[in-house]
């Protein structure tokens, strides 16, 4: 089985030595995403709700390029730096998958790069 590293204009560039992405099979892995604006680069949003709505925008750019999208999730996992910002983030989250309901961790870390307050990663499948 090869991997295939996957790439979008319409997310963040990697910032470090990892893709933004990678293709397994008939499996997409996306790398963690935070409120990086995609053209700027910039840490855009001062609320967990402004930050999750790029972060989810960020995921569903990536999950596209893969061939893939949101209603092929089938595991998220959720980093947040104050789990008082739990709901704030979920009322996001749950706009962005709508119906459809993925597993989902959520952990709780001492901090996140680039000093977001929310950070999502996924895997998916692609059909």
């Amino acid at each position: 089985m090869s991997l295939t590293p996957i790439a979008s204009e319409n997310a963040p560039k990697a910032v470090g030595p990892y893709s933004q992405a990678m293709r397994v099979g008939n499996m997409v892995f996306t790398s963690g995403q935070i409120a990086l604006d995609p053209k700027t680069g910039v840490m855009t949003g001062e609320t967990v709700a402004e930050q999750a709505e790029l972060v989810l925008s960020n995921l569903r750019a990536l999950l596209e390029a893969a061939g893939s999208g949101m209603n092929k999730v089938i595991k998220t996992t959720v980093f947040l730096t104050d789990m008082d910002n739990f709901a704030g983030m979920n009322a996001v989250y749950e706009k962005h998958f709508g119906d459809h309901r993925p597993a989902r961790s959520t952990i709780a870390v001492r901090a996140l790069p680039k000093n977001a307050i929310v950070e999502i990663e996924a895997v998916a499948i692609i059909e």
